[in-house]
């Protein structure tokens, strides 16, 4: 819709929105480019701000148009332009009828012509939806690990809590199927939870990289070890792991993420390793590792525990001077 009144030129151009909702953006800064949506009406209203939720830059929402959004935009000036210059021409329109012995005559009238159509798109399927839990924004992004475009919290514990979520509905379900399946949903629900936690510990340390003396280092943290990863953590972070843990839930991760490891690259085979540092006085060297419901079931609210006072312990740290 265009506007001419009291000699402003306003264009307005509807939002190509997919079939749930939401518009696409575009982080305008050269190093990132990343594509995200949002749902308008969601989140904070009445704010012209943007923020990537990739690299965290932060913005006029004007910046974040989409390469088709702009495209659209271009095709919608070029027929404004049409229109204020069908406007002007037509303004100098004449009909000179013919005088004299002559019987010359000059007409001079402007056809306006069909306008240019609008550029046409569809937007991108994405692989994850998150609701923010601050403000209620609802995105979508490519991986699992964002900042929330509106208000800009970082949605580590957020996405681990909702994997979790998966996990206890899948080993809730092995209770239904045989028990070849069940065993199967539940050894991968196990791992499952230590490469949630693992994928969870490592984007809280990039976010936090800052704090400590060697960003780079922080970075490569893993946490598929409980026992390394606590070392790390207190020489990056002097901040001990298992703050809040008491030692029967520490050893109860610790030995599960210790049998984890079993699963991912022994097979599930007990070996004289994982007994020494477990101290598992119910494994045998040379057979199977027994993971059951339970196990997993006791597992999640620890880890849940343990990365709840992590956020709550890296908030509170100032960055490294």
């Amino acid at each position: 819709m265009t506007n001419f009144d009291d000699g402003k030129i306003e264009i307005k151009v509807p939002l190509v929105l997919d079939q749930n909702g939401y518009f696409g953006r575009e982080c305008p800064q050269d190093n990132c480019k990343k594509y995200f949506k949002v749902m308008p009406g969601t989140g904070i209203q009445g704010v012209d701000q943007c923020i990537c939720p990739y690299c965290g830059y932060k913005g006029s929402n004007q910046e974040f148009f989409t390469q088709d959004q702009k495209k659209r935009l271009d095709t919608a000036a070029q027929n404004l332009a049409r229109d204020v210059i069908f406007r002007e021409f037509k303004k100098m329109e004449f009909d000179y009828e013919p005088q004299g012995r002559s019987g010359f005559g000059m007409r001079f009238h402007v056809e306006k012509g069909a306008p240019i159509p609008l550029h046409v798109y569809s937007e991108k399927d994405l692989e994850t939806y998150v609701t923010c839990a601050n403000c209620s924004l609802k995105y979508a992004i490519y991986g699992f690990f964002a900042y929330c475009p509106d208000c800009g919290e970082p949605n580590p514990l957020q996405i681990f809590h909702e994997n979790l979520k998966v996990i206890h509905k899948a080993i809730e379900w092995a209770k239904s199927v045989d028990p070849i399946l069940a065993q199967y949903l539940i050894e991968n629900s196990f791992e499952d939870c230590v490469s949630s936690f693992d994928g969870f510990g490592r984007e809280l340390c990039h976010l936090h990289s800052a704090k400590s003396k060697f960003p780079d280092r922080v970075r490569k943290i893993s946490f598929q070890n409980l026992e390394s990863a606590k070392e790390n953590f207190k020489m990056h972070f002097d901040i001990d792991l298992d703050h809040g843990l008491s030692r029967e839930e520490w050893n109860i991760a610790n030995m599960s993420f210790l049998k984890r490891h079993l699963l991912a690259h022994k097979l599930g085979i007990v070996d004289e390793d994982y007994i020494r540092r477990s101290g598992d006085t119910n494994a045998t060297t040379g057979r199977k590792v027994r993971i059951s419901y339970e196990d997993t079931l006791a597992l999640i609210p620890i880890i849940e525990k343990l990365a709840g006072n992590m956020v709550e312990s890296l908030g509170a740290l100032q960055p490294s001077s």
